[in-house]
């Protein structure tokens, strides 16, 4: 089904306004139809939408813009943690989020570079030049607990200054199996081979477009030697005694402590 662009004389059933990773409340609940003819009324919003399968509209805010008077911003992650009961909600925020990152990163055909249209028909863009469709695509990533008996493996990232130990984690390649991802990833970043991989979950990820798969697996054989381009250090650590690790609501969070319903520890 076609997404409604540049066209919202009337709203869906949840209203979902972005400002950049952050999401807007309105007394800790999506915003009414006012808050959003607000931010048409002072031009502030830079992208909108409706998305009548999925019965809401979605707004994205011009960066650095003010929030709405009555409303609050939270970081997006955190909303999915206060919604983590409600796998809808999540789901279509989510989406939301996610297509509003797709139209506002794929606007010209990476054939002729023609400024491309919404399809009417689809949730894509088209080339009226030459034809071509393109649908929001999907970036398959992994991210993986280490058990070495009642240890896990966490590692202090190297593009992170805040102390955080999280998992390893990485994309998929072309040609690989997800299985083979998880091989691959962490023999790279940390030297270590592993066995008993396990599915634990799955995240939508809109940041701007990944789709977490969350595994653990066991320690197989080898010594920790870090890929000093991805990793400050890594280390063992005692499922009572972590460090400082992600905040609620991001995969990472889930994965290590157990909170995906298949296969935890």
């Amino acid at each position: 089904m076609a997404l409604i662009s540049k066209k919202l004389t009337s709203y869906l059933k949840d209203h979902f306004i972005f400002c950049g990773n952050n999401i807007i409340l309105q007394n800790d609940k999506l915003p009414d139809e006012k808050v959003l003819n607000r931010c048409f009324e002072l031009n502030v919003a830079s992208d909108w939408f409706n998305d009548e399968e999925y019965n809401f509209s979605a707004v994205e805010l011009e960066k650095d813009c003010p929030v709405p008077a009555g409303c609050q911003e939270i970081a997006l992650r955190s909303y999915f943690w206060e919604s983590r009961q409600n796998s809808s909600i999540i789901t279509k925020a989510s989406r939301a989020k996610g297509l509003l990152n797709f139209r506002k990163n794929k606007r010209f055909c990476s054939y002729c570079g023609f400024p491309l249209k919404d399809d009417e028909h689809f949730v894509a863009k088209f080339c009226p030049n030459c034809d071509r469709q393109y649908f929001p695509q999907l970036e398959p990533a992994v991210i993986i607990v280490v058990k070495k008996e009642k240890q896990i493996l966490l590692a202090e990232h190297k593009n992170r200054n805040d102390g955080v130990f999280s998992c390893i984690a990485g994309f998929v390649e072309t040609g690989e199996t997800i299985e083979q991802t998880v091989v691959r990833e962490v023999k790279e970043e940390t030297g270590l081979n592993v066995k008993n991989i396990r599915y634990a979950g799955s995240q939508a990820w809109p940041y701007p477009d990944q789709l977490m798969l969350a595994f653990y697996c066991d320690w197989e054989s080898g010594e920790i030697k870090i890929q000093e381009e991805e990793l400050k250090q890594a280390k063992w650590f005692d499922l009572d005694k972590l460090p400082k690790i992600p905040p609620p609501g991001s995969v990472a969070y889930n994965l290590i402590n157990g909170l995906f319903e298949q296969n935890s520890f």
